[in-house]
């Protein structure tokens, strides 16, 4: 709630700057390869970070050359990074969902997110002259990252509890612009499944009984 709302008043703010290109693949089709090798989540986790830096870098690398039509390119850059840190925040709910252990993952994001803030506060502080050309995604990308900083830092217990919260929010508000007999069959194949999970399976044929019996 309180990104939303940030970016709803930098969008007010800057609007006339807002005319890059929205539909990108934040992620080339070699690093979306890669993610898809990384089934375990704490190194997908490292690779996204790998990717952020990667991001970081390329646009102080612009940043370091006055050369006319750089804005775009760093808009760009700062635009995928803050996708790619966004991503992050995702596979990290993802695994505690499941309860899967992130301990590593998590430790090494916030200690890369503190060393992301420092850059991005430094282009800030900076003011380059074409700063208002890529404001806003600079800004998303300074908020996004302490965000998701907060979240790794925050007790894995309570960040478990909040997502439960909230995906048990999210259940009502779907099941409540559903038709009632919708939502009565769902509950009902819910249950179903429960049961069928229950029951252990077996290999012999309807009237066998074990060889003991």
């Amino acid at each position: 709630m309180k990104r939303c709302f940030r970016a709803l008043v930098l969008t007010a703010c800057c609007t006339p700057f807002l005319l890059f290109p929205q539909d990108r693949d934040f992620l080339t089709s070699n690093e979306v390869e890669q993610v898809r090798e990384k089934q375990e989540p704490n190194d997908r986790l490292l690779l996204y970070l790998h990717f952020a830096r990667q991001r970081l870098d390329l646009a102080q690398n612009y940043l370091a050359k006055d050369k006319p039509g750089r804005s775009i390119f760093i808009h760009n850059a700062l635009e995928d990074y803050t996708k790619i840190i966004e991503a992050i925040d995702s596979v990290c709910d993802d695994a505690l969902r499941r309860n899967i252990p992130v301990v590593k993952g998590m430790a090494a994001v916030v200690q890369s997110e503190k060393e992301f803030l420092d850059q991005l506060n430094k282009i800030d502080e900076s003011s380059p002259r074409d700063l208002d050309r890529y404001k806003f995604v600079l800004s998303e990308a300074i908020d996004t990252t302490s965000d998701s900083r907060e979240l790794s830092m925050e007790d894995v217990s309570k960040r478990k509890a909040d997502l439960a919260a909230k995906d048990t929010q999210e259940k009502k508000e779907r099941e409540a612009a559903m038709p009632e007999k919708e939502v009565k069959q769902r509950h009902s194949d819910a249950v179903k499944d429960d049961d069928s999970k229950k029951k252990v399976p077996s290999l012999m044929r309807p009237g066998e009984k074990p060889p003991n019996q």
